[in-house]
């Protein structure tokens, strides 16, 4: 059952109705923090799930978003070869909840793949354009928003390729 948005949903509902597309935020009382949770709750499959993964790049910090489908698990070398010049050369690391936090702007397990404090790079999983509606989080491990996937890759800015 959807419920009125906390502040950290409607801070992410109010920047997609500021960059102009229709999209709603719903929370629910059940946690969408994983994949299989928020495919559960919202009735999908697993792998309509956009999960929003970041990584710091080794040397210089940098944040680097991955947008995955929700059945992928991420592999960092191959997303640091894709991402190749876009990040300098440098490997990636896993972000810890601090680094998340800061350069998000949002705590792990609701990282919207937009509107973070500090822009990363990003790449959009290419399994997510197999579907006509991805959902993805916004803003809280309870809140999600529907997108198509052309429109998610253009609001993140996004370069597609395979993250596996």
């Amino acid at each position: 059952m959807p419920l009125p948005l906390s502040p950290s949903a409607q801070r992410f509902q109010n920047l997609i109705n500021d960059l102009g597309h229709p999209v709603h935020v719903v929370e629910f009382s059940a946690s969408t923090r994983t994949a299989a949770e928020a495919a559960a709750v919202v009735g999908c499959e697993v792998a309509q799930i956009a999960k929003s993964i970041m990584f710091r790049t080794r040397d210089s910090g940098r944040p680097v978003l991955v947008v995955a489908s929700g059945s992928n698990r991420v592999n960092e070398t191959a997303v640091a070869r894709r991402l190749g010049p876009l990040i300098g050369g440098e490997k990636l690391a896993k972000a810890d909840a601090e680094f998340v936090r800061a350069n998000a702007g949002y705590a792990i397990g609701g990282v919207p793949p937009l509107g973070h404090t500090v822009p990363p790079v990003v790449l959009v999983d290419r399994d997510l354009l197999a579907f006509d509606t991805v959902w993805a989080a916004a803003g809280t491990p309870c809140a999600v928003f529907p997108v198509a996937p052309a429109t998610l890759v253009a609001l993140t800015g996004g370069q597609v390729d395979e993250v596996t």
